[in-house]
C-alpha cells in the first residue's frame, strides 16, 4: 500500500523518482493516451448526455479512478513512486518550491508562456506535447494571471464543512460538496487552480502539464476528509438518475468500476495525514 505525500515534503530523491517516471511514461508513448482520455470526458455531458468526469456527481469517483490508473503507469516503471499532492493553500505563490527546476519547473515567460525551466521545458527534449488545442507543442504557464489568488485554507474549510456530497440537479447548478469543491459554486477550489496556472492546464487537455497530478491529488485528499468527517453520508444519488452515474454504475472508460467500488481508498493508499 502506498503512501501519498505532499510535495514540499518529498526528499531530493524522490521528487528525481516521480520525475523520472513521468519522463519515462512521456518517452515510452504512455503518457499521451491519458491527456486524450480526461479531454474526451471532459466534454462528456455534451457529447454524449451522460455527464461523467466533470459538472456531475461522480467528477470524484471518476478522478480517483483516473489518478489511480495513472499511479499504477508510474509505478510500472518505477514501483517506488507514489503520486504527490500540492497542498495549494499552503504553497500558493509563483516561486514556492513546486515551482523548482528540480520538479515542476517555473512560470511561462511573459511572451509565449512557455516554460523554459525544470525537466518539462521544450527545449530540455523530453517534453512534447502531442495532444494539443494547436499547433504549439511547448508547456505553457501564466501562473497567478487568470486569477490573482489560490484558494486559501479557509476556503476549503468552509467547503469541507458542507455535510450533503451533492444534490439536485446533479451538474454545475447544484448544491453540495461535490460541486463547491469542483468550484461552478462557492468560493471556488478545483477549477481556481486550473486558471491559476493557465497555460494547458486551463484547458480540457490540463493533463499535458504534469502539475495536474499533483493538482488533482489534492482535490482526492480533501474528498478524503470529507469523508472521514462524515461517516455517515455517501455519494449520492444513489439509483434511477437520468444522465448521470449512480452509486453503482459503472464509469467510462473503464467500465469495471462504480463510485461505490471507490469509496474506500484505504487498502491501497493512504495520505501522508491519515486519510
Amino acid at each position: 500500500m502506498g503512501v501519498r505525500k505532499n510535495q514540499a515534503n518529498l526528499t531530493a530523491q524522490e521528487k528525481r523518482a516521480f520525475v523520472n517516471a513521468v519522463l519515462a511514461l512521456k518517452a515510452n508513448g504512455g503518457y499521451d493516451p491519458f491527456v486524450t482520455t480526461h479531454n474526451q470526458f471532459i466534454l462528456s455531458d455534451v457529447d454524449n448526455g451522460e455527464r461523467t468526469g466533470h459538472r456531475s456527481p461522480s467528477f470524484l469517483p471518476w478522478h480517483r479512478q483516473y489518478l489511480l490508473e495513472f499511479e499504477r503507469a508510474l509505478q510500472a516503471v518505477d514501483p517506488s513512486v507514489n503520486l504527490p499532492y500540492w497542498d495549494w493553500t499552503a504553497d500558493r505563490t509563483a516561486t514556492a518550491g513546486i515551482w523548482g527546476a528540480d520538479f515542476m519547473g517555473g512560470n511561462g515567460r511573459s511572451s509565449d508562456g512557455q516554460v523554459t525551466t525544470g525537466p518539462f521545458a521544450f527545449s530540455g527534449g523530453n517534453w512534447r506535447l502531442n495532444v494539443n488545442t494547436d499547433s504549439r507543442t511547448y508547456l505553457r504557464r501564466q501562473l497567478g494571471t487568470g486569477v490573482a489568488q489560490l484558494p486559501s485554507r479557509a476556503d476549503t474549510d468552509s467547503v469541507l464543512a458542507i455535510t450533503t456530497y451533492d444534490a439536485a440537479p446533479w451538474n454545475s447548478s447544484s448544491a453540495g460538496f461535490r460541486n463547491n469543491l469542483e468550484g461552478w459554486r462557492g468560493v471556488n477550489l478545483h477549477n481556481r487552480v486550473h486558471v491559476w496556472v493557465g497555460g494547458q492546464m486551463a484547458t480540457g487537455m490540463s493533463p499535458n502539464d504534469p502539475v495536474f497530478w499533483l493538482h488533482h491529488c489534492f482535490v482526492d485528499k480533501l474528498w478524503s476528509e470529507w469523508q472521514k468527517r462524515n461517516p455517515g453520508q455517501t455519494y449520492l444519488p444513489t439509483a434511477g438518475t437520468p444522465d448521470v452515474i449512480d452509486l453503482n454504475d459503472r464509469m467510462k472508460p473503464w467500465n469495471t468500476v462504480s463510485p461505490a467500488d471507490l469509496l474506500d481508498h484505504s487498502g491501497t493508499y493512504t495520505y501522508d495525514t491519515g486519510f
